[in-house]
């Protein structure tokens, strides 16, 4: 038999965390604690004293371990909201929850461990001290949290702790996010000069020239794969007026999300946030027929969106992005068949980077245009299409778009983090608010469906999440520097220019470095930016017209003709190996 639930043994935690706090803060005044993803917080108001800092968790901890053997049970009552009261006379914050609980008529408890009451809805472990290892949880930070998110209310002081179910657990969790701050983009992004931000414009990364280098390669990439698979790419305009979006349906649903600007003639435009209303514009531009069906229309267009300045993460979330974007008008008949034709598109791509994925089905929001019955068939159809792809696949109950279910792509990375990245949705919706129209076989005119999908999705944000998953030791095919020269004195210094003419002739990226310092560190400063191909030139080098090379990722290899390594190397970025 399974032991507790471990979201109901960190729930436990935050409110042993709270009888603790309040032992050596006795003004305190406690307001909520909650069970969260790794393990829990607890929000306190410490206005009327002092309140801990990072130093202090230490003995906060230490408390909670003295603690937890004299938490046998944690048993819950049923209260009515005046004793309610009276328990929490003087915290404003419990008082305000009390309210909210009674005016939805909903039933008041109160939780007991030891000497510790808290009002609560449930979900802990009914023996603490049996249930909780000792060594499972340690407290990890202090941090400010604005009372309910927001921030016209009282700035509180939060307490976060992380919980597993061992201590082993909770040791291989730290590892990993210890691993992950060492592989943080937006450290390394700075590191190896791929991409800068400035105050000038927030959310809005400025690439460099290495970035852009890495950015290229992937559109340039993606662009063949889907050359080769019938995409014809276009591009349009950045600024639309909002009547385009009232067509769309995206006034109603989106336009607080988007940039806008109102001209000198009063005239409302929207930043563009989103291609799909002007593919709908390219593809009713002329008249379209069966025989043009699947039209597979592609795109790589800057997009804008209005995150609040509080949610912006390096390239994780942004203002300003670019899709791998593609919108295909198919008939109702043809839809299997080009889920099937994405599906293979979404392996050539996630195997090229060495990354699993799952796939998400998102089901009809509680927003949402258009009949309930077509949403009741698109669902079913992709349902039917998920389960004969094979891949793993769950369903999360409305979290489709507003016209339309989707399929979200789940990557995992190489520490395991799984990441939201592409998507394929299925759109009635959109072609027929703006009367698309094709000619059938037989004469008739009947309206396509539109399949929304992009793979990478959000360029910046795979760009963060590729820097993160290598470390910054890209394969040789991304790495904006793929071999760096090393003469080994002044006197090789000619013929590693030699040599890399060469490889720029062989459209190989490479530098030298002839700087007047040692061989030993010019391999150091190139192996920290992680470059996957040295090539060193010394007397014997230089007399035999041979080069020795040091790979990043298999260490020495033998000593070679320029010829053979270009050749080998060349191999390797045709393959993208």
């Amino acid at each position: 038999m399974s032991g507790p639930d471990i979201t109901a043994k960190r729930h436990t935690l935050a409110h042993l965390l709270a009888a603790v706090v309040l032992e050596k803060y006795p003004q305190a005044k406690p307001t909520i604690g909650p069970a969260i993803d790794d393990g829990f917080y607890y929000d306190f108001d410490f206005s009327g004293g002092e309140k801990p800092t990072e130093k202090e968790l230490l003995k906060l901890e230490s408390g909670m371990r003295k603690l937890l053997p004299y938490w046998k049970e944690m048993t819950g009552e049923k209260t009515s909201p005046e004793e309610t009261q009276k328990q929490f006379a003087g915290n404003p914050f419990k008082l305000e929850l009390i309210e909210e609980i009674s005016k939805k008529g909903e039933q008041i408890t109160l939780y007991t461990a030891g000497e510790f009451i808290d009002l609560c809805r449930g979900g802990h472990v009914e023996n603490p001290a049996k249930d909780i290892a000792p060594d499972s949880f340690t407290l990890d930070s202090v941090a400010g949290a604005y009372w309910r998110g927001d921030e016209k209310n009282p700035m509180l002081t939060r307490i976060y702790g992380l919980a597993f179910d061992t201590k082993e657990e909770l040791d291989a969790y730290k590892a990993r996010r210890e691993e992950a701050r060492v592989r943080d983009h937006k450290v390394l992004g700075q590191k190896y000069e791929l991409f800068m931000f400035h105050h000038t414009a927030p959310g809005m990364p400025y690439w460099l020239p290495k970035g852009v280098i890495l950015y290229n390669e992937l559109i340039h990439f993606w662009r063949k794969e889907h050359q080769k698979r019938g995409y014809q790419e276009i591009a349009s305009p950045l600024l639309n007026k909002k009547e385009l979006y009232i067509t769309s349906g995206h006034y109603e649903h989106y336009w607080p999300d988007m940039f806008t600007v109102k001209t000198s003639e009063d005239e409302e435009y929207g930043v563009k946030a989103m291609n799909c209303p002007n593919a709908m514009i390219v593809f009713g531009s002329k008249t379209r027929s069966y025989r043009d069906l699947p039209l597979r229309l592609s795109d790589t267009d800057t997009l804008h969106r209005n995150e609040l300045s509080g949610t912006l993460n390096g390239l994780l979330r942004v203002r300003e992005f670019r899709q791998d974007d593609a919108h295909i008008f198919v008939t109702e008949e043809g839809i299997g068949a080009e889920y099937k034709r994405i599906f293979e598109i979404v392996e050539r791509f996630y195997s090229i980077f060495g990354m699993s994925y799952t796939f998400r089905l998102g089901t009809r929001p509680e927003k949402f245009m258009g009949e309930i019955e077509t949403w009741n068939k698109a669902e079913e159809a992709l349902k039917q299409i998920l389960t004969e792809s094979g891949k793993e696949y769950f369903v999360l109950e409305g979290d489709g778009a507003f016209y339309g279910p989707k399929v979200d792509i789940l990557m995992k990375d190489v520490l395991g983090r799984e990441w939201q990245m592409g998507t394929i949705q299925l759109d009635f919706q959109q072609p027929a608010r703006f009367k698309l129209e094709y000619a059938t076989a037989d004469g008739t005119q009947k309206t396509p469906v539109a399949i929304h999908r992009v793979i990478y999705g959000s360029m910046e944000r795979f760009i963060g999440i590729l820097i993160e998953h290598y470390g910054g030791a890209f394969p040789l095919w991304l790495s904006p520097v793929q071999v760096r020269v090393l003469p080994v004195s002044e006197k090789h210094s000619v013929y590693a220019n030699e040599v890399l003419n060469e490889l720029k002739t062989a459209n190989i990226r490479a530098d030298v470095d002839d700087a007047n310092e040692s061989l030993g560190k010019k391999i150091r400063n190139a192996k920290q930016e992680k470059i996957p191909y040295l090539i060193v030139v010394g007397d014997k080098e230089v007399e035999a017209k041979t080069v020795s090379v040091d790979s990043r990722d298999a260490g020495k290899l033998d000593t070679t003709s320029l010829s053979d390594f270009i050749a080998r190397a060349a191999e390797e970025i045709k393959n993208r190996s």
